[in-house]
Order: C-alpha cells, then sequence, then structure tokens
C-alpha cells in the first residue's frame, strides 16, 4: 500500500511562526553553540528544514550529548525510552 503523507503531515499549526517572528533569521541563533551536558528544548525553526527532528519531539527537553559536524546530539526521553536526536542548533533552545 502506497504510503500517505510525508514528514510535515499534520504540523499546520505545530510548525507555523507566529506573525511577529516571520522574517529574516538571526544569525546568532544559527550558529549557537551548546557544550556537551547542556540543557535544551527541541523548538523548530521552521523556516529551515535542514536537520529538523521529527515533529514529535517538538516542545521535549533533552541534553546534548555530542557535537556531530555542525550538528548536536540531543538524548531525551520518549515515554520510557531514552533516544538520541540528531538536530541543527536552530532548532535548539538554551533553557
Amino acid at each position: 500500500m502506497k504510503r500517505i503523507g510525508g514528514f510535515r503531515r499534520g504540523t499546520r499549526s505545530k510548525l507555523r511562526k507566529n506573525i511577529r517572528e516571520k522574517g529574516k533569521i538571526s544569525l546568532k541563533k544559527y550558529f549557537q553553540s551548546f557544550k556537551i551536558g547542556d540543557k535544551v528544548a527541541l523548538v523548530a525553526e521552521p523556516a529551515i528544514q535542514k536537520a529538523m527532528y521529527f515533529p514529535r519531539f517538538h516542545g521535549i527537553i533533552g541534553t546534548v550529548k555530542a557535537k556531530r559536524g555542525s550538528c548536536y546530539e540531543v538524548s531525551l526521553k520518549d515515554n520510557n525510552k531514552v533516544k538520541t536526536i540528531i538536530t541543527h542548533p536552530i532548532h535548539l533552545k538554551k533553557l
């Protein structure tokens, strides 16, 4: 059977910017850096799809495990499982 829907299916409100946040993306946020062990929240930047995590994890808090290229490995808990997500720093917010 054919797969219906893509990566961003059913995320119209979740992956949408507020009207006041639209426009150019801050370079400071794009190139922000984190240390290993930092607590971060996964908050997607909808204008950039590069290295975006799966929308199920939107808003979840995790810890930075390692740096991989220009991205970061974030360890988080999904129900009772510990999962690792590789995501670009523009989709992370320091706590």
